[in-house]
């Protein structure tokens, strides 16, 4: 066992989950850097290591400026309680513009390590951006989807 009680990580998982539903549903996702201690380090594949909450804050508003509302849903996730981190699959999902229940979406893991007080102090998110945002992306805009911005750059692709 890590230094939380199993029950203390999952419930500050919910709440992770709980706050990335919000920044979807409002299109704001500064709220999303909140979930991370003040001294945070994130491995972002694509978009480089962000060191601290403020770095992240900054990223995650400019990656989804273009699709503020896209949704991000877990499909499984697995405990390493002597670690005190999850890794959990996601779905980054685009609803279609004009017609209900239709999904655009591509998947990615991502590992959090926790740090107490509901914060996490390590994330990394592991996907293939090559292969699949752009095509999905792509997909949706073909459908009637809009950005609106620019997409961020990615930096180590």
């Amino acid at each position: 066992m890590g230094r939380f009680e199993h029950t203390e990580v999952l419930a500050a998982i919910r709440h992770y989950d709980d706050v990335v539903a919000d920044c979807s549903r409002s299109g704001d996702w500064s709220g999303f850097a909140d979930l991370f201690t003040p001294d945070v380090v994130y491995i972002e594949h694509a978009y480089g290591t962000f060191h601290g909450r403020e770095a992240v804050r900054s990223w995650i508003r400019e990656v989804m400026a273009p699709f503020p509302h896209m949704r991000i849903a877990q499909t499984w996730r697995a405990f390493d309680d002597s670690n005190d981190a999850v890794v959990f699959g996601v779905d980054n999902i685009l609803d279609h513009p004009t017609e209900a229940g239709v999904e655009f979406a591509f998947p990615n893991w991502s590992r959090v390590v926790y740090a107490g007080n509901g914060l996490f102090a390590e994330q990394e998110d592991v996907y293939n951006p090559v292969r699949d945002a752009p095509r999905v992306v792509g997909e949706w805009v073909r459908a009637g989807g809009k950005l609106l911005a620019a997409p961020a750059a990615m930096k180590n692709v």
